[in-house]
């Protein structure tokens, strides 16, 4: 059975930095595509960022570009996410997710694919 444990999480002062962590068990990690998401209270969940199953491609949402940066280590089947710049409206739980088939670009829409179960991050001004 696939799982995905997200970790990093926690309260930080607007401008700090934190760094999120999701490891894969139960199957071949390396060949499946990732991504964050975030979900802020009273709003719909969103795409953050993903990177492909070999990590060569990357894309995110405008309101992250130039803060956060997505990154994957396959041989320790963990993706990354190290958020600098924190702004209060960054405040949410972050969820990472990994695309059900192999060698597939992860979609950023609907909630088709395996999800982790969050990790809350705090953003104080």
């Amino acid at each position: 059975q696939v799982q995905l444990v997200e970790s990093g999480g926690g309260s930080v002062q607007a401008g700090g930095s934190l760094r999120l962590s999701c490891t894969t068990s139960g199957r071949t990690f390396s060949r499946y595509a990732m991504g964050w998401f975030r979900q802020a209270p009273g709003k719909e969940r969103e795409f953050v960022a993903r990177i492909s199953w070999g990590g060569g491609s990357t894309d995110y949402a405008d309101s992250v570009k130039g803060r956060f940066t997505i990154s994957r280590d396959n041989a320790k089947n963990t993706m990354y996410l190290q958020m600098n710049t924190l702004k209060p409206e960054d405040t949410a739980v972050y969820y990472c997710k990994a695309a059900i088939n192999a060698y597939v670009p992860l979609s950023v829409d609907g909630n088709v694919g395996v999800w982790g179960q969050g990790t809350l991050v705090t953003v104080s001004s």
